[in-house]
């Protein structure tokens, strides 16, 4: 039984207000799908930008270079290339045209089939006070369970 891989990027939560999520493949070589295999990859410096052809690629995703690769290993910091539909692909990039939108990867996992998957969210960036809110409402709700807990 192969262990569960689920690769999350807590901080994309807190910095941005989601507002679509999107699930894309990855292309990727042998040497990469072996290192996520082993979950030695990072997302929380990475985000999403199209090139001139409007293909979309992730930026800054670190994937650990694979111990036995040899001279087949792979650049850990180098564009992967993304893979949605054209009608997805156009609208997520009429939306990034907008002003303050972006794209973040939020988990990196692998399916059922053995594919790697990124989910990514076309998200805007939330203000400082936003971020305070973020902060209080989560003390709250972790005191409300410690006291909801103590009186069971």
């Amino acid at each position: 039984m192969q262990k569960k891989i689920n690769i999350q990027n807590k901080k994309a939560r807190f910095e941005y207000e989601i507002l679509d999520k999107y699930v894309a493949g990855i292309q990727l070589t042998g040497t990469e799908i072996k290192s996520i295999r082993q979950s030695k990859a990072r997302i929380t410096e990475s985000f999403c930008e199209f090139n001139e052809q409007g293909e979309l690629f992730v930026i800054n995703m670190y994937i650990e270079e694979y111990l036995y690769g040899h001279h087949y290993n792979h650049n850990p910091k180098s564009e992967r290339r993304l893979l949605l539909n054209k009608k997805e692909l156009k609208r997520l990039k009429k939306d990034v045209d907008q002003k303050g939108n972006t794209i973040v990867p939020l988990r990196l996992f692998i399916n059922e089939n053995g594919w790697a998957k990124l989910e990514i969210a076309l998200a805007k960036g939330k203000k400082l006070h936003d971020k305070r809110q973020t902060l209080k409402d989560r003390d709250s709700k972790r005191n409300l369970d410690r006291i909801k807990k103590s009186h069971n």
